[in-house]
């Protein structure tokens, strides 16, 4: 039987990117799933859907309810978006990452494992080293750029505060999380309906940037471990092999079938030159590295795309 066979388990954020795949997975694996989203999940989501803001006047009583009676949570709900701008932008930051985050690990028992999705955008980029650039470790003091990398920071922190009341928590720190149902703000998906569309791909800084590009069904993976384990610990979940921007262009180019024009712009200071993710300790930790295949990556994420605009 499988580890989460049975089990009740809550995704806050279930309806997301990410969640969508993890909600899935859990099902098959037997798991009795309660999600959690400000958002309707897709028309075939299993489980059961709760359609609830987790900061709203009536949240509070609902959550300690089914967080209470949990026996894994999975806390994905977040503001996304490094690069979103607006006179409310920090506010709305502050409120759904960090705000957010503290209901949801305030309320969940010390004694049930909760495994938290953060990002690699705390580390503020890889560091360079005299042999190049190094990648960025679990125990590198944290560096954020960008009010939204500062909000996970900030997110960490709380976990940390309940690790050291007693309680497990798991942070996991993906990196450029990419595949079919990426959402449409981040670069992979704009490339692609740009270069669809006849548009030129928007690059930011140099074509010689480089990505750490992790696939969605990888990440899932490396939560479901974390979840497996349950044990406090913070984990990458990367690849360890960027590839450049230019690398990227290609890949977008192959799946489409066309040569693609681009338009080269600033990258504002919350774009780091390269994102590197070391290893070891999701080997260690949950068993397996991320491996990439960049060109049949992109093409599934547009064949995903396709789909659901045909839709």
């Amino acid at each position: 039987m499988s580890a989460f066979g049975g089990a009740r388990v809550v995704v806050t954020g279930s309806a997301g990117f990410i969640g969508t795949h993890l909600v899935r997975e859990l099902d098959l694996a037997g798991a009795t799933v309660t999600g959690i989203d400000r958002r309707p999940p897709s028309f075939d989501s299993p489980g059961a859907h709760l359609h609830l803001d987790l900061l709203a006047p009536v949240a509070g009583a609902i959550l300690r309810d089914v967080l209470g009676s949990a026996d894994l949570v999975f806390h994905l709900a977040a503001r996304p978006g490094v690069r979103a701008t607006g006179p409310t932008v920090e506010e709305d930051r502050r409120r759904d990452n960090v705000d957010a985050g503290r209901v949801v690990l305030g309320l969940t028992p010390l004694d049930v494992p909760i495994v938290v999705s953060s990002s690699s955008s705390v580390y503020g980029g890889a560091r360079s080293s005299g042999l190049g650039v190094r990648p960025s470790r679990e125990t590198d003091p944290l560096a954020p750029r960008g009010g939204y990398a500062r909000s996970k920071a900030a997110l960490e922190a709380l976990c940390h505060e309940r690790a050291v009341r007693g309680g497990v928590v798991a942070v996991a720190r993906p990196f450029t999380v990419s595949g079919d149902g990426q959402r449409p703000d981040m670069a992979l998906s704009r490339w692609l309906r740009a270069g669809a569309e006849g548009r030129p791909l928007e690059v930011l800084g140099s074509l010689a940037r480089a990505r750490d590009v992790t696939d969605v069904h990888d990440v899932v993976r490396g939560l479901l471990a974390l979840g497996q384990r349950g044990e406090t610990v913070t984990v990458n979940l990367g690849t360890g092999r960027p590839c450049t921007l230019a690398e990227l262009v290609d890949a977008v180019a192959a799946a489409l079938g066309r040569p693609v024009d681009l338009r080269i712009g600033p990258a504002g200071e919350e774009e780091p030159a390269v994102t590197r993710a070391d290893t070891t300790r999701c080997r260690q930790v949950c068993g397996f590295v991320p491996r990439a295949d960049l060109t049949a990556l992109v093409r599934r994420q547009w064949d995903s795309l396709r789909l659901a605009v045909a839709a």
